[in-house]
Protein backbone atom coordinates (compact mmCIF):
# COMPACT_ATOMS: atom_id res chain seq x y z
CA UNK A 1 0.00 0.00 0.00
CA UNK A 2 2.56 2.34 0.88
CA UNK A 3 4.49 1.99 -2.42
CA UNK A 4 1.62 2.47 -4.60
CA UNK A 5 0.50 5.75 -2.76
CA UNK A 6 4.37 6.68 -3.04
CA UNK A 7 4.07 6.28 -6.98
CA UNK A 8 0.71 8.13 -7.05
CA UNK A 9 2.03 11.03 -5.37
CA UNK A 10 4.99 10.86 -7.71
CA UNK A 11 2.99 10.90 -10.69
CA UNK A 12 0.55 13.48 -9.21
CA UNK A 13 4.05 16.11 -8.55
CA UNK A 14 5.20 15.26 -11.96
CA UNK A 15 1.96 16.12 -13.91
CA UNK A 16 1.23 19.58 -11.67
CA UNK A 17 4.82 20.78 -12.26
CA UNK A 18 4.29 20.52 -15.71
CA UNK A 19 1.26 21.65 -15.91
CA UNK A 20 2.44 24.75 -13.42
CA UNK A 21 5.00 25.28 -15.82
CA UNK A 22 5.12 29.08 -16.70
CA UNK A 23 6.37 28.70 -19.68
CA UNK A 24 3.03 26.68 -20.84
CA UNK A 25 0.70 29.20 -20.41
CA UNK A 26 -3.16 27.43 -21.21
CA UNK A 27 -4.67 29.76 -23.96
CA UNK A 28 -8.34 30.79 -22.90
CA UNK A 29 -9.80 27.63 -24.96
CA UNK A 30 -7.67 25.26 -23.67
CA UNK A 31 -8.04 26.51 -19.69
CA UNK A 32 -11.94 26.29 -20.33
CA UNK A 33 -11.45 22.49 -21.69
CA UNK A 34 -9.10 21.93 -18.41
CA UNK A 35 -11.72 23.18 -16.13
CA UNK A 36 -14.22 20.77 -17.91
CA UNK A 37 -12.32 18.12 -17.31
CA UNK A 38 -10.77 19.33 -14.06
CA UNK A 39 -14.47 19.89 -12.47
CA UNK A 40 -15.81 16.41 -13.44
CA UNK A 41 -12.79 14.95 -11.28
CA UNK A 42 -12.81 17.60 -8.47
CA UNK A 43 -16.42 16.53 -7.87
CA UNK A 44 -16.01 13.16 -8.40
CA UNK A 45 -13.13 13.26 -5.46
CA UNK A 46 -15.14 15.11 -3.12
CA UNK A 47 -18.47 12.60 -3.61
CA UNK A 48 -15.98 9.54 -3.12
CA UNK A 49 -14.38 11.07 -0.09
CA UNK A 50 -17.72 10.81 1.34
CA UNK A 51 -17.57 7.35 1.69
CA UNK A 52 -14.32 6.64 4.11
CA UNK A 53 -15.45 4.89 6.79
CA UNK A 54 -18.75 4.23 5.63
CA UNK A 55 -18.68 1.74 2.42
CA UNK A 56 -19.57 -1.50 2.58
CA UNK A 57 -16.80 -3.55 4.08
CA UNK A 58 -13.12 -2.50 5.05
CA UNK A 59 -11.35 -3.12 1.64
CA UNK A 60 -14.14 -0.53 -0.38
CA UNK A 61 -13.16 2.20 2.30
CA UNK A 62 -9.71 1.38 1.15
CA UNK A 63 -10.57 1.15 -2.48
CA UNK A 64 -12.59 4.39 -3.03
CA UNK A 65 -10.19 6.86 -1.14
CA UNK A 66 -7.79 5.50 -3.76
CA UNK A 67 -10.08 6.29 -6.58
CA UNK A 68 -10.80 9.91 -5.12
CA UNK A 69 -7.14 10.81 -4.51
CA UNK A 70 -6.49 9.61 -7.99
CA UNK A 71 -9.02 11.81 -8.93
CA UNK A 72 -8.37 14.51 -6.87
CA UNK A 73 -4.38 14.24 -8.81
CA UNK A 74 -6.39 14.68 -12.21
CA UNK A 75 -8.16 17.47 -11.07
CA UNK A 76 -4.69 19.67 -9.60
CA UNK A 77 -3.11 18.93 -12.53
CA UNK A 78 -5.89 20.19 -14.97
CA UNK A 79 -7.04 22.85 -12.73
CA UNK A 80 -3.68 24.46 -12.16
CA UNK A 81 -3.45 24.36 -15.84
CA UNK A 82 -6.37 26.17 -16.58
CA UNK A 83 -5.40 29.07 -14.16
CA UNK A 84 -2.19 29.51 -15.85
CA UNK A 85 -4.34 31.50 -18.04
CA UNK A 86 -5.48 34.55 -15.80
CA UNK A 87 -3.11 33.89 -12.77
CA UNK A 88 -5.05 31.95 -10.73
CA UNK A 89 -4.39 29.23 -8.91
CA UNK A 90 -5.62 25.29 -7.86
CA UNK A 91 -6.70 25.96 -4.75
CA UNK A 92 -8.21 29.64 -6.14
CA UNK A 93 -10.38 27.61 -8.73
CA UNK A 94 -11.48 24.71 -6.24
CA UNK A 95 -11.82 27.13 -3.39
CA UNK A 96 -13.42 30.91 -4.57
CA UNK A 97 -15.21 29.97 -7.38
CA UNK A 98 -18.87 30.44 -7.09
CA UNK A 99 -21.55 27.52 -8.94
CA UNK A 100 -22.35 28.86 -11.93
CA UNK A 101 -18.25 28.77 -12.80
CA UNK A 102 -18.13 25.24 -12.06
CA UNK A 103 -18.15 23.36 -15.38
CA UNK A 104 -18.72 20.20 -14.30
CA UNK A 105 -20.98 17.76 -16.30
CA UNK A 106 -24.37 16.69 -14.17
CA UNK A 107 -23.24 12.71 -14.05
CA UNK A 108 -20.06 13.68 -11.13
CA UNK A 109 -22.96 16.42 -9.47
CA UNK A 110 -25.35 13.10 -8.74
CA UNK A 111 -25.56 12.13 -5.31
CA UNK A 112 -23.93 8.88 -3.83
CA UNK A 113 -26.72 7.18 -3.13
CA UNK A 114 -26.86 4.16 -1.67
CA UNK A 115 -23.48 1.58 -2.91
CA UNK A 116 -25.08 0.52 -5.93
CA UNK A 117 -25.84 4.66 -7.12
CA UNK A 118 -22.37 5.30 -6.43
CA UNK A 119 -21.01 2.39 -8.31
CA UNK A 120 -23.37 2.73 -11.54
CA UNK A 121 -22.23 6.31 -11.54
CA UNK A 122 -18.48 5.79 -11.58
CA UNK A 123 -18.65 2.75 -13.95
CA UNK A 124 -20.36 5.63 -16.72
CA UNK A 125 -17.35 7.79 -15.05
CA UNK A 126 -14.38 5.49 -15.57
CA UNK A 127 -15.49 3.64 -19.17
CA UNK A 128 -16.19 7.49 -20.16
CA UNK A 129 -12.78 9.28 -18.62
CA UNK A 130 -10.61 5.86 -19.63
CA UNK A 131 -11.98 6.66 -23.56
CA UNK A 132 -11.75 10.09 -23.00
CA UNK A 133 -7.67 10.48 -21.66
CA UNK A 134 -6.54 7.38 -24.08
CA UNK A 135 -7.36 9.55 -27.17
CA UNK A 136 -6.30 12.64 -25.14
CA UNK A 137 -2.75 11.52 -24.96
CA UNK A 138 -2.74 12.41 -28.53
CA UNK A 139 -3.28 15.79 -27.84
CA UNK A 140 -1.04 18.60 -29.35
CA UNK A 141 -1.18 20.44 -26.17
CA UNK A 142 1.87 18.69 -24.21
CA UNK A 143 0.37 19.73 -20.70
CA UNK A 144 -3.39 18.13 -21.79
CA UNK A 145 -1.28 15.14 -23.58
CA UNK A 146 1.16 14.57 -20.26
CA UNK A 147 -1.75 14.99 -17.78
CA UNK A 148 -3.89 12.01 -19.69
CA UNK A 149 -1.07 9.66 -20.14
CA UNK A 150 -0.42 9.32 -16.16
CA UNK A 151 -4.39 9.44 -15.44
CA UNK A 152 -5.34 6.50 -17.95
CA UNK A 153 -3.52 4.20 -16.31
CA UNK A 154 -5.15 5.12 -13.05
CA UNK A 155 -8.84 5.14 -14.92
CA UNK A 156 -8.18 1.81 -16.27
CA UNK A 157 -8.02 0.46 -12.20
CA UNK A 158 -11.47 2.57 -12.02
CA UNK A 159 -12.89 1.14 -14.71
CA UNK A 160 -12.05 -2.23 -13.50
CA UNK A 161 -13.13 -1.83 -10.32
CA UNK A 162 -16.80 -0.38 -11.09
CA UNK A 163 -17.06 -3.41 -13.58
CA UNK A 164 -16.43 -6.15 -11.53
CA UNK A 165 -18.94 -4.40 -8.90
CA UNK A 166 -21.33 -4.21 -11.10
CA UNK A 167 -21.21 -7.79 -12.22
CA UNK A 168 -21.10 -8.73 -8.65
CA UNK A 169 -24.26 -6.42 -7.43
CA UNK A 170 -26.09 -7.73 -10.51
CA UNK A 171 -25.32 -11.31 -10.01
CA UNK A 172 -26.11 -11.17 -6.51
CA UNK A 173 -29.07 -11.62 -4.20
CA UNK A 174 -32.73 -10.10 -5.06
CA UNK A 175 -32.03 -7.25 -3.15
CA UNK A 176 -28.47 -6.18 -4.90
CA UNK A 177 -29.93 -6.60 -8.53
CA UNK A 178 -33.15 -4.60 -7.94
CA UNK A 179 -30.80 -1.74 -6.88
CA UNK A 180 -28.14 -1.93 -9.45
CA UNK A 181 -31.05 -2.17 -11.59
CA UNK A 182 -32.32 1.09 -10.17
CA UNK A 183 -29.31 2.78 -9.94
CA UNK A 184 -28.56 2.15 -13.89
CA UNK A 185 -31.99 3.53 -14.59
CA UNK A 186 -30.88 6.93 -11.70
CA UNK A 187 -27.98 7.50 -13.38
CA UNK A 188 -28.42 7.12 -17.22
CA UNK A 189 -30.45 10.45 -17.99
CA UNK A 190 -26.93 12.15 -17.33
CA UNK A 191 -24.80 10.26 -19.91
CA UNK A 192 -25.90 11.94 -22.44
CA UNK A 193 -24.31 14.99 -21.81
CA UNK A 194 -20.82 13.59 -21.63
CA UNK A 195 -20.88 12.97 -25.53
CA UNK A 196 -21.67 16.87 -26.38
CA UNK A 197 -19.85 18.31 -29.23
CA UNK A 198 -19.87 22.15 -28.04
CA UNK A 199 -18.55 25.03 -29.72
CA UNK A 200 -15.60 25.58 -27.91
CA UNK A 201 -14.23 21.98 -29.53
CA UNK A 202 -14.45 23.24 -32.49
CA UNK A 203 -11.73 25.42 -31.64
CA UNK A 204 -9.90 22.90 -30.45
CA UNK A 205 -9.06 21.02 -33.20
CA UNK A 206 -5.98 18.34 -32.43
CA UNK A 207 -6.08 19.83 -28.90
CA UNK A 208 -9.02 18.70 -27.60
CA UNK A 209 -10.84 15.30 -27.54
CA UNK A 210 -14.26 15.41 -29.48
CA UNK A 211 -16.89 14.01 -27.19
CA UNK A 212 -19.13 12.79 -29.58
CA UNK A 213 -16.17 10.58 -31.44
CA UNK A 214 -15.80 8.59 -27.71
CA UNK A 215 -19.67 7.14 -27.57
CA UNK A 216 -18.49 4.57 -29.72
CA UNK A 217 -15.91 3.31 -27.15
CA UNK A 218 -18.05 4.00 -24.10
CA UNK A 219 -20.49 2.21 -25.94
CA UNK A 220 -18.91 -0.83 -26.50
CA UNK A 221 -17.87 -1.73 -23.37
CA UNK A 222 -21.22 -0.77 -21.38
CA UNK A 223 -22.84 -2.99 -23.83
CA UNK A 224 -20.47 -5.94 -22.75
CA UNK A 225 -20.62 -5.60 -19.49
CA UNK A 226 -24.33 -5.11 -19.12
CA UNK A 227 -24.59 -8.32 -21.30
CA UNK A 228 -22.70 -10.06 -18.65
CA UNK A 229 -24.81 -8.99 -15.94
CA UNK A 230 -28.09 -9.36 -17.83
CA UNK A 231 -28.93 -5.46 -17.84
CA UNK A 232 -30.38 -3.52 -19.98
CA UNK A 233 -29.50 0.16 -21.40
CA UNK A 234 -32.25 2.25 -20.26
CA UNK A 235 -34.16 4.16 -23.01
CA UNK A 236 -35.55 6.79 -20.18
CA UNK A 237 -35.34 10.69 -21.19
CA UNK A 238 -32.18 12.29 -21.68
CA UNK A 239 -31.52 15.37 -19.09
CA UNK A 240 -31.21 18.81 -20.00
CA UNK A 241 -28.23 19.04 -18.16
CA UNK A 242 -25.86 22.28 -18.58
CA UNK A 243 -23.04 21.86 -16.80
CA UNK A 244 -20.23 22.70 -18.92
CA UNK A 245 -22.00 26.29 -19.10
CA UNK A 246 -22.59 26.60 -15.30
CA UNK A 247 -25.59 25.42 -14.97
CA UNK A 248 -26.15 22.52 -12.19
CA UNK A 249 -27.98 19.94 -10.71
CA UNK A 250 -29.38 21.04 -7.39
CA UNK A 251 -27.00 18.77 -5.30
CA UNK A 252 -23.80 20.75 -6.41
CA UNK A 253 -24.46 23.93 -4.26
CA UNK A 254 -24.51 22.08 -1.12
CA UNK A 255 -21.46 20.09 -1.90
CA UNK A 256 -19.24 23.11 -2.51
CA UNK A 257 -20.60 24.30 0.31
CA UNK A 258 -18.88 21.77 2.51
CA UNK A 259 -15.56 21.66 0.79
CA UNK A 260 -15.18 25.66 0.18
CA UNK A 261 -15.81 26.48 3.96
CA UNK A 262 -12.66 26.01 5.56
CA UNK A 263 -10.92 28.13 3.04
CA UNK A 264 -13.47 30.96 2.71
CA UNK A 265 -13.36 31.16 6.08
CA UNK A 266 -10.01 30.94 6.69
CA UNK A 267 -8.20 32.66 3.46
CA UNK A 268 -4.75 32.49 2.98
CA UNK A 269 -4.32 30.26 5.87
CA UNK A 270 -1.32 27.75 5.76
CA UNK A 271 -0.72 24.72 7.77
Amino acid sequence: MTENVHIFVDEVELAAELAGDESRVATPDAAEYALWLGDDALILAQQLGAWIAHAPELEEDVALANIALDQLGHARSLLRYAGTADGRSEDDLAYFRDEPEFRCAWLFEQPNGDFAHTIARGLVAAVYQYALYDALRDSTDPVLAAVAGKAVKEVEYHRDHAIQWTLRLAGGTDESRRRMVQAVDDVWPYVDELFRDEPLIDRLDGVAVRPSSLRGPFDEVIGAVFAQAQLEVPTRFTSSAGGRHGRHFSTLGYLLAEMQVLARQHPGATW
